[in-house]
């Protein structure tokens, strides 16, 4: 069982090469979560990946075997009861072991821990199943819609879901 810790800024040439593999060209469509069909750009740059990590906002947890980094998601506190879930992947091998679900839940866990009440994200509104999977762990379509940032033709558009992490 793979163990889920905080990222180390060292850990961003692995987590680079993670993200790539799991969302973009060839190597992603042996998972069932990509956006290789959708989009063939760079996922993240490494730029933005070091802004990430030293983000003091930003809880980036991995997923490790041994020394390899096999699933990460990011989270973001956007303010005193919101915080926003993203680059959730997993190896594509590893797809579909419950590693997701499990990096899944370490991310709401740290949400909670910092008092947040709500997680929000966003995801590529034609990415149905994508979408049924979260909806099925407890997110909703707030009926939100947001711009993709990079134009694109067609348009690229966001679903806004989110999930109340508190009871009150």
């Amino acid at each position: 069982m793979s163990a889920i810790e905080r990222a180390a800024p060292g850990d961003a040439p692995a987590l680079k090469r993670l993200l790539e593999a799991a969302y973009r060209g060839d190597s992603a469509r042996r998972g069932w979560n990509h956006e290789a069909d959708i989009l063939d750009d760079e996922r993240v740059t490494a730029e933005e990946l070091a802004g990430v990590l030293a983000d003091p906002h930003t809880a980036m947890l991995v997923a490790r075997e041994g020394d390899a980094l096999v699933g990460c998601v990011a989270v973001t506190r956007k303010g005193a009861h919101l915080a926003y879930l993203g680059m959730l992947c997993v190896e594509p091998a590893l797809q579909s072991s419950g590693l997701g679900r499990r990096l899944l839940d370490a991310a709401e866990e740290r949400a909670r821990q910092d008092g947040v009440a709500a997680m929000e994200m966003t995801v590529i509104d034609s990415r149905d199943v994508l979408i049924a999977w979260y909806e099925r762990r407890g997110y909703r379509r707030t009926g939100e819609t947001r711009p993709f940032p990079v134009r694109r033709d067609p348009p690229i558009t966001f679903a806004v879901l989110e999930k109340r992490l508190t009871t009150a």
